[in-house]
């Protein structure tokens, strides 16, 4: 199960690198942090913040909201949101 887990995020993951869709600001970070969650070795990002840069707050924010999920749960969402924005993963 695992494996076609990894598979369909994989699959997931290409066709929202893909996409011609324009999303709003708040469903990219979900993205940002979920795919981060995901594939972090150690499991939490947190990237390098200049002070006073707002958009490096958000994604901070975005990874903080995400931490408490296991990389496995943080793959299904994102699979989950990929399904809810862009559309079916193939088999």
């Amino acid at each position: 199960m695992m494996a076609e887990e990894n598979t369909k995020f994989l699959k997931a993951y290409e066709m929202a690198s893909s996409t011609d869709q324009q999303f709003p600001p708040d469903v990219l970070l979900h993205f940002y942090a979920l795919y981060k969650r995901a594939t972090e070795k150690n499991g939490f990002y947190i990237p390098t913040t200049n002070r006073g840069d707002l958009r490096s707050a958000f994604k901070v924010n975005a990874l903080v909201q995400v931490k408490d999920l296991s990389k496995q749960e943080a793959k299904q969402r994102y699979i989950e949101l990929v399904e809810l924005h862009i559309g079916a993963i193939p088999e």
